[in-house]
């Protein structure tokens, strides 16, 4: 038997089909954030700009999988010739570049954006997509290789290698250029193993139909492809949303994103699959997940706790895994192979410009990822914990009393659990939430009464306070974050925060009101530069601040300066204009703020336009890389005047960014000195390290001395420093306290 299996791996060419597949997936995801670090320093680092480069990709993937379901009428003999020339006409593109597009004119940048992308890469993209239900048709003409569809688990294992290889491997090693030419010596392989993949079909002449099965082709209903779709838009706008829930709510960690989606890939792997056991248990344990973890998902704040974090990558997977395992168990025939692949597709799509478009415009929270959850829920496959009313015998007719009583007894849980949260009893929330989990899921004998359930755990676990904030209008979203502000009465101060990241805060005194806070106090590195500019740079300095907050450090303005600031939200700015905080209107009124990513504005002002210019443009503890580069510094430097100094806001806990600023400041001419401030002078303080830069050493000899501590040396900078060709934040990462339970 082994020997007979052997001959038919060899016959079928197995191999070949599976390193062809295995080498278009890969070089599909290791592509896809090439080309966005290529345009960050063009485009800044605007979320808006990475939704659209998703969106392109999803198009030209949907693309693909169309191109690939209508040819696949003809014989393998003349798909093999039209994919051939589509490949080489592509190749024509390569290597790649970004398109040479002028700027946008004012107003049509979100359709600029999706062009540049779909120029740069539409061409290879749309090619490379077609792979994997091209394969599996060649693959499947020949009546000996049985089912195709596990070489779709081969393709998301390429992905998933894909994925992972550029940010370890690619990222960190090699420049863009040589990255871009690694990728099309990638695509000539591809180019040769499809020709393998043709040959090895070559008596294959018969269309793949007959080949695959000579009766008539299944008849496909709407019922059944809305189904498809709803299979595939759930896990995908849920992997999404995953992310979006855990940078806001959670933790906002550098490649944080590269998490969801590895685990949304790999959920393939072990769902298309006659076997898996894996896979069993998580379709298994998906509703217990959902109940436990689900039921928390309308928290608006979970503490920064990295197990609550593991246990929404755990229901992510669950749930993935759950529905395309159902995906997987309604798939038809070979014959309808790229019709279930590209409606896959469009599911995906779907899910993707739910998450990443529509909710950021329609809700003020992240509300699509409990909307999603509650949508897999009643996806999820029928479950062995639904068997125990058949196995009691307790009869139809007494169903519906159970279910009713079952529901009554979720509602009085979720008051307890209420009452323990108020009353800070972690023990009682515990022992309340395992009620309601035991409850749910005997509930799983009705679908609706287990829907009923789970939305009532997540309102009770502080579901009820996140909604009474979004009816009370306490929040606002934008595609940069969700903004909150919240009033700290009995602390006497008010704050504005996204998520877990405090952007800034104001004490409530009115005899206080103008007092810096937060990583602007006086002690801090910003607070002494600022207040002894006139002796640092002269008493009519020019300042910038790039990144506005709250506007604390606007009340560091004295007569005769001019202040200008930089903020790419105007949500932001307006918390400043509508008066919930008035540091702007009573210390700086007349300072303009230019809206927009501040690398760019700055490019296009003239030399020598700010003394002082104070960089603080990171919302949270992911950086963007695109503000940190030699590049970057070099346009700093330029609007710097002679004597100027240079502040740069280097406060984080997953990364130490003084070394690489110290190598960036040698590269443009400066020498620095770093200050770290323990902010316990102040209860309305924070923790903060500036780094201030200079072109004359003896300038930095003359900055002030704090209460406590002093001005340090810098270390000693990498040898290799971050430029628009080359970045990784690998070595800098502080791995005990990505470990670490953290909350802002």
């Amino acid at each position: 038997m082994a020997e007979l299996g052997f001959d038919r791996v060899i016959r079928t060419n197995r191999w070949l089909f599976v390193c062809t597949v295995l080498a278009g997936s890969f070089l599909l995801f290791l592509v896809q954030p090439m080309v966005a670090r290529m345009a960050l320093p063009r485009l800044g680092g605007a979320p808006a700009v990475w939704n659209s480069a998703m969106l392109v990709y999803q198009a030209l993937l949907l693309a693909g999988y169309a191109y690939a379901h209508l040819i696949g009428r003809f014989s393998i003999r003349r798909q093999a010739s039209i994919h051939l020339a589509v490949l080489l006409l592509a190749a024509l593109t390569l290597p790649i570049s970004l398109a040479d597009l002028p700027p946008a004119a004012s107003g049509w940048e979100a359709a600029w954006v999706p062009l540049l992308f779909a120029l740069t890469i539409g061409p290879v993209f749309f090619a490379v997509s077609a792979q994997a239900p091209l394969m599996q048709r060649w693959y499947a003409a020949d009546p000996a290789a049985g089912d195709p569809y596990w070489l779709y688990a081969a393709s998301n294992l390429g992905s998933f290698a894909g994925l992972l290889a550029y940010p370890l491997l690619f990222e960190p090693f090699i420049r863009l250029g040589g990255q871009s030419w690694v990728w099309t010596l990638g695509y000539g392989v591809l180019i040769v193993l499809v020709m393998l993949a043709a040959w090895s079909r070559r008596n294959a002449g018969a269309s793949p139909e007959a080949a695959a099965d000579a009766r008539p082709a299944e008849p496909i209903g709407w019922r059944r492809i809305a189904l498809w779709l709803a299979l595939s838009a759930v896990p995908s706008g849920l992997m999404l949303s995953t992310t979006t829930h855990l940078t806001t709510d959670i933790v906002a960690m550098p490649l944080l994103w590269v998490i969801p989606l590895g685990l949304y890939l790999l959920s393939f792997s072990i769902a298309f699959r006659e076997e898996s056991r894996i896979g069993s248990f998580l379709v298994l344990a998906a509703p217990l997940i959902a109940l436990f973890t689900g039921g928390q998902a309308m928290a608006s704040s979970s503490g920064g706790s990295f197990l609550y974090a593991l246990a929404s990558l755990l229901l992510l997977m669950a749930f993935a895994v759950a529905l395309h395992h159902r995906l997987y168990a309604d798939r038809p025939g070979p014959e309808r192979l790229t019709l279930f692949y590209l409606v896959m597709s469009a599911g995906g799509a779907l899910g993707g410009l739910f998450t990443a478009l529509i909710a950021p415009m329609v809700f003020d929270w992240v509300w699509e990822h409990p909307l999603l959850i509650l949508s897999g829920a009643a996806l999820l496959p029928r479950s062995a914990w639904s068997g125990w009313y058949e196995r009691l015998g307790l009869g139809e007719e007494r169903r519906r009393t159970v279910v009713l009583a079952l529901l009554l007894a979720v509602f009085a849980g979720g008051y307890w659990m209420q009452e323990q949260l108020m009353r800070g009893n972690d023990l009682g929330v515990t022992l309340a939430m395992c009620m309601l989990a035991a409850i749910g899921l005997l509930l799983l004998i009705d679908r609706p009464a287990f829907l009923i359930a789970l939305l009532a755990m997540m309102l009770a676990r502080s579901g009820f306070d996140t909604v009474e904030q979004s009816w009370a209008g306490a929040r606002e979203r934008s595609f940069f974050g969700v903004y909150a502000v919240r009033e700290q009465e009995e602390q006497g101060f008010r704050d504005l925060v996204h998520g877990t990241t405090l952007h800034g805060r104001q004490l409530l005194h009115p005899a206080r009101a103008l007092e810096p806070t937060t990583y602007y106090t006086r002690n801090g590195g910003a607070g002494l530069v600022l207040a002894h500019a006139p002796e640092l740079v002269g008493p009519e300095a020019r300042i910038g601040v790039v990144g506005l907050g709250v506007g604390t450090l606007g009340c560091y303005r004295q007569p005769g300066q001019q202040w200008e600031f930089f903020e790419i939200d105007p949500v932001v700015l307006e918390y400043s204009q509508a008066g919930h905080f008035t540091f702007l209107e009573r210390c700086t009124p007349d300072a303009p703020t230019h809206i927009g990513d501040a690398r760019i504005v700055l490019e296009d002002m003239e030399p020598a336009r700010f003394d002082i210019l104070a960089i603080d443009a990171f919302s949270s503890d992911a950086i963007p890389l695109h503000l940190m580069t030699r590049e970057a510094f070099g346009i700093y430097s330029r609007v710097l005047s002679e004597d100027g100094i240079l502040l740069v806001h280097v406060s984080n806990r997953f990364l130490d960014l003084a070394p690489m600023v110290n190598g960036l400041a040698r590269a443009n001419g400066m020498e620095g000195r770093i200050r770290r401030d323990t902010g316990r002078l102040s209860p309305a303080a924070s923790p903060s390290w500036w780094i201030a830069l200079a072109r004359d050493e003896a300038l930095l000899e003359r900055l002030p001395k704090p209460e406590k501590g002093d001005w340090d040396r810098l270390p000693d900078p990498p040898k290799r420093v971050w430029s628009d060709d080359f970045a990784s934040i690998l070595p800098f990462l502080q791995w005990e306290s990505m470990l670490e339970t953290s909350h802002d």
